[in-house]
């Protein structure tokens, strides 16, 4: 699922219908101040990062006036909110709430329901998880059927039944119908309003949204300037964007994922350079190496029989970070041959490594064509000056002892520097 900012949601739901706060975004304390004095009244100033709990973390602030809007803008920008950059503020009029809702349209791909299904809650501003746990007669599930869509009739009745204000019904129920229809035109995994709030005066608004699309969808919306669709908490490093238009976006044989676990390298710190292969081998790799203290610079996948020249690529994306180690994992019995993998490592190693002798290399690689791998591997590296160990099926499931050898290597290769 491809995350957007709650500022572009809301420009979204504005598209189809939905009434949202008056306000703007703004990339400075200046443009922030400017808003608040369009608005010309007490505003919200909200950090525009994809992360859950901004309030608690400094991310939401209160203004009555612009020139204190500009003083807290620019606390904001100073400032990380749950690690992450804040290159945006949301300045939107403060509403004057009667009620919170919840309301949202998600995709239930379980294999009992495989639609789209509306979820209500009486209780707003808090995740729905945890008021379903706790009061789950405040919150209500409808499967909407794909073909008829979502009914104004069916939306009325579980409002009835949820004991919504009656004067508030109508509004409530076509701003509900308008978030299906973001939902369709969109292209959207999710999108939720939180809180769907009515105010004193009778209105109803999307207080905060949050929406997803989906990933195949992304070509579709440029609008969202989206540069990697994937399902993150942050935005993409310039690695990661390289990594998605050379290796993924124009080449749909197999696997090429590459993403970066560290995004600020400390040169006093080690790291390792991980390729795992497929989904259970590569996470009892990765964890055999963060259980021994070990730092991962990144996580690529290359299953799903990709070719040699994709592989190659994930390799020389790794490389391209400053690590001290390279650790394989994976192990794909049924579906790709694994010769491709080692012609793949077999290139790169060569380019990267004839100036970084003893740099060590754990690899274990199991899976069709096993025999012929190890001795591709064995041959076209066995000239060169590094810290090579190969493993193959037998070695599955002693990700452990891979991560004691990994960890021993690298502090034998760091005492030579």
């Amino acid at each position: 699922m491809s995350r957007i900012y709650e500022y572009q949601g809301k420009e979204a739901l504005a598209k189809v219908g939905v009434k949202i706060p008056n306000g703007g975004v703004a990339s400075t304390p200046e443009e922030a101040e400017n808003v608040a004095r369009k608005v010309g009244k007490p505003v919200v100033i909200k950090a525009q990062v994809w992360a859950t709990g901004r309030a608690q973390a400094g991310g939401i602030k209160f203004a009555d006036n612009p020139d204190e809007t500009f003083q807290k803008a620019k606390e904001m920008f100073a400032t990380k909110i749950k690690g992450l950059d804040v290159n945006k503020v949301l300045v939107e009029e403060k509403l004057n709430i009667e009620h919170e809702y919840y309301a949202a349209i998600i995709v239930d791909s379980s294999m009992y329901v495989r639609a789209p299904v509306l979820v209500f809650s009486t209780q707003g501003g808090t995740g729905i998880e945890e008021v379903a746990a706790k009061n789950p007669e405040r919150v209500v599930r409808h499967v909407i059927d794909p073909l008829e869509g979502l009914k104004a009739s069916d939306v009325d009745e579980i409002l009835k039944k949820m004991n919504v204000d009656s004067k508030a019904i109508d509004k409530m129920s076509a701003t509900i119908c308008d978030l299906y229809r973001l939902f369709n035109e969109f292209d959207c995994q999710n999108a939720e309003m939180n809180p769907f709030v009515l105010t004193k005066e009778g209105e109803v608004y999307a207080a905060d949204c949050h929406v997803n699309l989906d990933d195949s969808s992304i070509f579709r919306h440029p609008e969202f300037g989206i540069q990697v669709p994937r399902d993150m908490e942050r935005e993409p490093t310039e690695l990661e964007k390289l990594a998605w238009d050379h290796i993924e976006e124009g080449d749909y044989r197999g696997t090429g994922y590459f993403a970066q676990m560290i995004t600020e390298f400390n040169s006093d710190e080690t790291y390792v350079g991980f390729h795992g292969i497929g989904g259970g081998g590569a996470m009892l790799g990765a964890a055999a190496l963060l259980n021994r203290g070990m730092k991962i610079a990144n996580y690529a996948d290359t299953s799903g029989d990709p070719p040699a020249s994709k592989i190659y690529k994930v390799v020389k994306a790794i490389f391209s970070q400053p690590i001290s180690a390279y650790v394989l994992t994976g192990a794909c019995l049924a579906n790709q041959e694994q010769w491709y993998h080692a012609f793949a490592i077999v290139k790169a190693l060569r380019e990267e490594l004839e100036k970084r002798p003893g740099f060590p290399v754990v690899i274990l690689l199991a899976g069709n064509k096993e025999k012929e791998t190890m001795e591709i591997l064995e041959d076209g590296l066995k000239d060169m000056n590094i810290r090579l160990e190969l493993y193959g099926r037998d070695d599955i499931y002693n990700s452990d002892y891979i991560g004691q050898r990994a960890e021993a290597l690298i502090q034998e290769y760091l005492k030579e520097q």
